[in-house]
């Protein structure tokens, strides 16, 4: 397709790793065009010297995003609440919006504040967004003009645990999930410091994750659901050990026939369960750099309980990932343009 005939789209918030993985995805999308990406605190800066692993890629330099131009799609990639305060500037620059933050993606302003702590900045554009998990939401994201991210680790939940929750078997869910130190973002903190960091094993929010609301709203309240999350030392990658109580006794092949009648024709979901080999279940480390959700199970014969193991990149499933990935819904495109990739080994 000739350049002229390709999708502008630009990306504000570029500076960040959320913005980073964009950049990289878009620059070798075969039917976009990266028009321009903002930073305020890097204007003027190539955009290699903030993402050195593009260098030699592009010539691209940060732009302040008051002097943002009207474009097809824009990526949001913003700190928490600073998209809902400024949609109405941006809806007005381009004819679609995938905003990867945390602000659009639960429907009832009413949720939103008991999560977030305070009322929505622009409830009423809750409703105008789709949730950007093209597994829960393909049909209603094709021909979408707004798209609001995902939260990684809601993410890895809701995947992990949707077949059997779809199939009415699951009656209560005990999440635990390992996450890396990417998952704070890009400023540093008192946490993130290195001495402080290194080799942690550290409860970060054992109850009360906001992303336990998207789950409930992905997946419905028919089922407890119980959501602790542990930092690790990791950079990239959630992994969400999920202990499943069913109201039903499944076998082994019950559980198979289940994940296999879900994700048989889901592009970036693959079922990892093999009876040797140290990579029998699914591993974060694996994924970096790629859209895949990896999805494994166990079952314990003495007791019922179903073990599900879902992995994936923050990052990039968790994040800009699934933001490509529901743009390309968005228009009509194959689901897996520009997002190939299949991980590493050794990471």
């Amino acid at each position: 397709m000739p350049s002229s005939q390709k999708l502008k789209v630009s990306i504000v918030g570029g500076s960040g790793y959320v913005g980073g993985e964009l950049l990289r995805l878009l620059l070798f999308h075969p039917h976009v065009e990266v028009q321009q990406t903002t930073s305020a605190s890097q204007t003027g800066r190539y955009v290699h010297t903030v993402h050195p692993n593009l260098r030699g890629v592009t010539t691209l330099q940060f732009v302040h995003p008051d002097v943002l131009a009207p474009t097809d799609l824009l990526f949001l990639a913003l700190p928490h609440g600073e998209a809902a305060r400024t949609i109405e500037r941006y809806a007005a620059l381009a004819e679609r919006i995938v905003d990867c933050s945390a602000d659009f993606r639960l429907r009832d302003p009413a949720v939103y504040a008991r999560w977030y702590g305070s009322d929505h900045p622009a409830p009423g554009w809750l409703e105008r967004f789709v949730y950007g998990l093209p597994e829960r939401q393909r049909s209603s994201l094709a021909n979408a003009r707004y798209a609001s991210g995902v939260g990684c680790n809601a993410t890895a939940a809701i995947l992990g645990l949707a077949p059997l929750a779809d199939a009415g078997v699951l009656q209560e869910a005990i999440v635990d999930i390992k996450v890396g130190s990417s998952e704070a973002g890009a400023q540093p903190s008192a946490s993130s410091h290195h001495p402080e960091r290194s080799g942690v094993v550290r409860s970060y929010k054992p109850t009360g994750h906001r992303h336990q609301a998207e789950v409930i709203q992905a997946l419905g309240s028919h089922f407890r659901l119980h959501f602790s999350v542990t930092s690790v030392e990791l950079v990239r990658g959630v992994l969400a050990t999920s202990h499943c109580l069913v109201n039903r006794p499944l076998t082994e092949k019950d559980i198979w026939q289940l994940y296999r009648s879900a994700y048989r024709n889901e592009p970036f979901i693959r079922l990892v369960k093999s009876s040797t080999g140290i990579h029998r279940y699914p591993e974060p480390s694996l994924l970096a750099g790629s859209n895949f959700c990896d999805i494994g199970f166990e079952l314990d014969a003495d007791t019922g309980r179903v073990v599900v193991m879902s992995a994936l990149d923050n990052l990039m499933k968790g994040a800009a990932g699934s933001a490509v990935q529901s743009m390309n819904v968005m228009l009509g495109w194959d689901e897996t343009a520009g997002l190939t990739f299949p991980g590493l080994h050794p990471s």
